[in-house]
């Protein structure tokens, strides 16, 4: 059974930067061994949205998530994750060296 995860992220506040990530993130453009590394730990389905320079990952995982990746795979995620890294600010609030922040659901209209 997979679980859905959510996630935030601020891009510098720069329109020409986040032109560019938008285009790294574009169909086709992310490299093919980036998608495979996501699938590989356990990413179902990803989407990423924008408002400004603030981003929200909504993520359907697999039950073993996160799951190890071969060490080929880790070392373009990693290249990946180092190239994103001129685009991307932490949050506030985020523990150093972390990127995305998860977020806790605080609604649900089902549960009304």
């Amino acid at each position: 059974m997979a679980r859905r995860l959510c996630f935030a992220l601020d891009l510098v506040d720069d329109a020409e930067l986040i032109a560019d990530y938008e285009k790294a993130h574009a169909p086709g453009a992310a490299w093919p061994e980036v998608t495979q590394a996501i699938r590989a730990k356990g990413f179902l389905a990803m989407e990423i949205w924008r408002t400004g320079d603030r981003l929200f990952m909504i993520a359907e995982v697999a039950d073993d998530f996160p799951r190890a990746i071969p060490s080929e795979l880790a070392a373009v995620d990693a290249k990946w994750e180092a190239t994103m890294d001129r685009f991307q600010k932490a949050l506030p609030h985020a523990e150093p060296g972390q990127k995305w922040v998860g977020m806790d659901r605080i609604f649900t209209l089902d549960a009304q």
